[in-house]
């Protein structure tokens, strides 16, 4: 059954790139006078894009880390467009880099309220669980397939992180769903 108001939004997909060589984060610095490098406070060069709105965190090992995607396509096109970017400004590339999505984080909505407290008592879900309302509003559960991690609010608001693929997102918030229901805590 999938309720009327049931939805899911990425909201940040992370990607990390590996060049097969260093990057010289001064000579960005020269070509960049906009960025900013404090290497006694953080060995990494934040370089912003504005479209798409992403950044990339650059160490000199040659890794890349790009966050603020809205998909993963968005994060593979921003790490190239970077690496483009810096190529441009002579700053020494070679190659394509090995691009790999490492986490996806959504947020969205069940569609009803979650009785948390029957949800406790009903579980297991093929999974853990764990609610504790004194420290943290929200039921914690590491679903086992697709292994993500939900936040679940009595609200019937959802986070879902840990995800390497777009689709893995849909799958779980729909096995959620269905367990939920299954379990009769959807008010």
């Amino acid at each position: 059954m999938k309720a009327k108001n049931m939805e899911t939004k990425i909201q940040n997909v992370v990607a990390s790139a590996s060049f097969k060589h260093g990057i010289d984060l001064d000579a960005i610095v020269k070509a960049f006078p906009h960025v900013e490098y404090r290497p006694h406070v953080f060995p990494g060069l934040p370089f912003r894009l504005k479209r798409p709105k992403t950044c990339a965190l650059i160490f000199n090992s040659g890794r890349m880390v790009c966050t603020g995607a809205k998909s993963e396509k968005e994060a593979r096109w921003s790490i190239l467009k970077v690496a483009k970017e810096l190529k441009t400004a002579g700053i020494i590339i070679t190659g394509k880099p090995e691009i790999q999505i490492t986490n996806i984080v959504a947020s969205g909505s069940l569609g009803s309220p979650v009785d948390l407290e029957a949800l406790c008592e009903r579980a297991p879900m093929g999974g853990s669980l764990m609610y504790e309302p004194e420290q943290f509003p929200a039921a914690i559960y590491r679903m086992e397939s697709p292994r993500v991690v939900f936040l679940i609010f009595s609200s019937g608001k959802i986070v879902c992180a840990g995800a390497k693929k777009e689709k893995d997102v849909y799958e779980a918030v729909e096995n959620l769903r269905r367990r939920l229901n299954e379990m009769k805590v959807l008010l």
